[in-house]
């Protein structure tokens, strides 16, 4: 109960200002009732008698839950996992109007939660805080007796169910459809190299007199041998074959997919074509389940920041948001995270745009946004499909946020991403979205900011010492910076005169504690919220890349690169 409701107990010569600060200390340190530590201390005799008082202060009724006989139906229509974080229970319903038994009817963000949650009118009455407790353990009770079911189905015939899988085009159909047999080994090659250099993108670009290769590798676009420009036109219809595109069409963007074999492994290509003034510029981007790497102890993660992600996604129910700009990994570390949750005991389900690489056990939905599938039809899709974990791969909208909230608050784990350069700003972003921010706090339970930062070559790696100007710049604290002996990376053939080779996730885990979450309830900035997380323990991203290169991982330089110079 809040200090609001000890207040009005002073002034109305219920209790002293003493007993209020005992029973409140009280409540704090065991995190007892109110009412109960009012009970315990001697202010009052009885919970009831407490209830009896706030209904006639407030003028409004009570209710001995142990006197009735609650409908399991209508009890029911709060989740059981808000009834007993909020100690409020339904007691009965009249047309809109759903009547809820609750402690401290002055606590409106309860009162506010359930409305959102069930869509009916709340009227209040007041029940002792024990009395809910134990009418809530016993009308929550699971009862399904699903073993019993399940022990007389076990002689039943399993359905054997046939899957269809779509026709591929033969090699001699791309062959006839191509007859330069040069070509087809030109265009395979350039597929073929760029997964075997580990590449993440293909870029086929034509200019005047020249066409350009270029492959992504470890984040930085590197420029390929030349192929003839005579090819330019060949190439391009080549990859359309491949990816079933329309050779015909030159003027509109075209959007494909390739699925190739190599080493005896399948990779898939997602290919997108766009018409320029020189002709059809092509990006492929390559989704190789060998080089995904979904283990949450090679991300990059220090062993607190890693500890307090991994506590978080075995949490029952709300939102775990992952937020960060485009290629920072967002999507891996999702995917790490359901991974290490995969279990047969719970329904995992995710939607994403696309589905970028197939996992047993998960139920994984494609967005297809021009025939009505986006994030919020599918997530409504999935809160009728039992789930225990959704996964969108973006929060968009207001809407797929309020039903993600809504998910969350009715006892689902749900991840999601944002696009907001740091934790903190990603409440206000919700917030600015139409959440209100009673919402936001009640259903959010970790947000974490990520980058990914190039590693420096091992090969030309060598010592460097920090400057004077070098520490001030970093705008961190004095422990941050041990000791000013750290490594830079100038270039080698090792690594192509880059200085870098492999990468790593830099992280900023902020867990939503108490103290943050009445932060969220009183609309504190982004920049208060943050203060307060890095008192709690949290490392900023500019922290945990400084923790990397004091480990010799990265350089300063890419510290500036990836946090941006302050």
């Amino acid at each position: 109960m809040s200090a609001e409701l000890g207040s009005m107990l002073v002034k109305a010569g219920q209790i002293t200002e003493d007993q209020l600060s005992k029973a409140l200390n009280l409540k704090d340190k065991n995190k007892t009732p109110f009412g109960s530590a009012l009970v315990e201390i001697g202010a009052i005799k009885t919970e009831e008698e407490l209830a009896d008082f706030i209904g006639k202060q407030l003028n409004m009724g009570t209710l001995r839950l142990g006197d009735v006989e609650l409908n399991p139906e209508i009890v029911k229509l709060i989740p059981s996992d808000i009834a007993r974080k909020f100690n409020v229970i339904a007691v009965s319903k009249l047309s809109k109007t759903l009547i809820v038994a609750i402690a401290d009817p002055n606590n409106v963000y309860v009162l506010d939660a359930v409305k959102f949650i069930t869509g009916c009118n709340i009227q209040p009455v007041i029940s002792p805080e024990k009395s809910i407790e134990k009418a809530i353990k016993n009308y929550y009770q699971d009862d399904s007796g699903v073993d019993e079911i399940l022990k007389g189905m076990e002689d039943d015939e399993e359905l054997e169910v046939v899957s269809v899988d779509e026709e591929e085009l033969s090699v001699s159909d791309l062959q006839s459809a191509v007859q330069d047999k040069p070509l087809v080994r030109l265009v395979d090659s350039i597929i073929k190299e760029a997964v075997r250099v580990g590449a993440s993108d293909i870029h086929i670009e034509m200019y005047e007199k020249r066409i350009r290769v270029r492959y992504r590798i470890d984040g930085i676009l590197q420029e390929m041998a030349p192929i003839p420009f005579k090819y330019r036109a060949a190439i391009i219809s080549r990859i359309k074959i491949m990816s079933e595109l329309d050779i015909s069409e030159r003027r509109h963007p075209q959007d494909g997919r390739i699925k190739i074999k190599l080493d005896q492994r399948t990779v898939d290509l997602r290919v997108s074509v766009l018409p320029t003034i020189f002709g059809e510029k092509v990006v492929m981007r390559i989704l190789d389940p060998d080089a995904l790497m979904v283990d949450m102890t090679r991300l990059g993660f220090n062993q607190k920041s890693l500890a307090c992600f991994s506590s978080a996604i075995t949490l029952p129910f709300g939102i775990i948001l992952v937020t960060g700009p485009t290629g920072s990994g967002k999507t891996t570390t999702l995917y790490s995270a359901l991974k290490q949750i995969n279990n047969p005991d719970i329904n995992i389900m995710t939607a994403e745009d696309p589905v970028e690489f197939n996992f047993d056990g998960i139920n994984q939905v494609a967005v297809k946004s021009k025939i009505g599938l986006t994030f919020a039809a599918a997530l409504r899709s999935f809160l009728r499909q039992d789930p225990d974990v959704i996964m969108l791969g973006e929060i968009r909208d207001t809407e797929t946020a309020e039903i993600a909230i809504r998910a969350a608050l009715t006892g689902h784990l749900v991840f999601s991403t944002l696009h907001t350069n740091d934790a903190p700003s990603s409440i206000n972003r919700l917030i600015d979205m139409g959440i209100p921010n009673y919402l936001v706090s009640s259903a959010t339970r970790l947000i974490m900011a990520q980058r990914m930062t190039k590693k420096m070559c091992t090969s030309c790696k060598r010592p460097y010492r920090l400057t004077d100007d070098d520490v001030l710049s970093l705008r961190v604290p004095d422990e941050c910076v041990p000791t000013r002996d750290v490594f830079e990376s100038p270039g080698c053939d090792d690594c192509n005169g880059t200085g870098l080779s492999g990468r790593a996730g830099i992280f900023e885990v902020m867990p939503i504690s108490g103290a943050i979450e009445r932060m969220i309830l009183d609309r504190a900035t982004d920049v208060e919220i943050g203060e307060q997380a890095v008192k709690e323990g949290m490392l900023t991203l500019r922290m945990a890349a400084v923790e990397k290169m004091i480990k010799g991982e990265i350089s300063l330089k890419e510290i500036y690169s990836v946090t941006g110079e302050v």
